[in-house]
């Protein structure tokens, strides 16, 4: 295990700590300049970035047990008011040469099933085990959570593009309390970043991308979207574990 690591970094480490791998250090910098560009769609994570409320963590190629501990604790800080609409990115060391995107994805779900297959907490029995499901979403920690993947891989959705890294999102679903998929606040928000995004993809939004909830949508295909207009096809690469007896 990689004892130097610590779960969770704010944007103050970035500019203080010196133990920080060079690397790390490195995609930090692009990310920060990327989502502080004005033009940048996400207008949450534009001002969470400028304002220092977002946390940080990483992993190694070979070492992904920072993982899970840097998700459980910014979970345990997110039950803080006061970081209500903060989120989490995780940064995963780059490949020695830059990766597909299906070797990204492969990552990326590999990553999350790591996650819960270290999982203690029990899967809510209220929560769909078919990821197949409409209402099917990833839960850590008994916490629904909203992952999304950004590779350098993406060469035509640039916004998915935030460096040599791949960088998961974590935002827990509570989040988006009165942005939800048919509220009022949720839709007008919504068809605003989507505009911003096309305009800086220049494509239109991917055909995967709906609200949670939606009847005719899948979730996690929207977790790691692909780098086309194509819709995603197959089966969801996350297996649950067993149930405890």
């Amino acid at each position: 295990m990689n004892t130097t690591v610590e779960a969770l970094l704010t944007k103050e480490d970035f500019q203080n700590r010196t133990d920080l791998p060079k690397w790390l250090l490195k995609e930090y910098q692009t990310f920060h300049n990327t989502v502080t560009d004005k033009t940048f769609p996400c207008y949450f994570g534009m001002s969470g970035e400028l304002k220092g409320e977002l946390r940080y963590a990483y992993v190694t190629q070979e070492d992904w047990s920072n993982l899970p501990k840097a998700v459980s604790s910014f979970l345990e800080l997110f039950n803080d008011p006061k970081h209500k609409r903060h989120g989490l990115f995780v940064f995963v060391e780059p490949f020695e040469t830059e990766g597909t995107l299906d070797e990204y994805r492969k990552q990326f779900w590999d990553l999350l099933q790591y996650m819960h297959d270290v999982d203690n907490t029990e899967w809510p029995k209220e929560a769909p085990r078919d990821p197949d499901h409409y209402l099917w979403d990833f839960t850590f920690n008994g916490e629904p959570i909203f992952v999304f993947g950004n590779t350098p891989a993406y060469k035509q959705r640039k916004t998915r593009d935030l460096g040599n890294a791949m960088v998961l999102g974590f935002q827990p679903r509570r989040i988006f309390e009165g942005l939800k998929g048919t509220e009022r606040g949720g839709v007008m928000s919504r068809e605003k970043v989507r505009a911003r995004v096309e305009a800086w993809d220049h494509l239109p939004t991917h055909p995967d991308i709906s609200h949670f909830g939606d009847p005719t949508h899948n979730e996690w295909k929207q977790f790691f979207i692909g780098d086309d207009s194509e819709p995603i096809q197959g089966k969801c690469p996350f297996t649950h574990k067993e149930m405890k007896a």
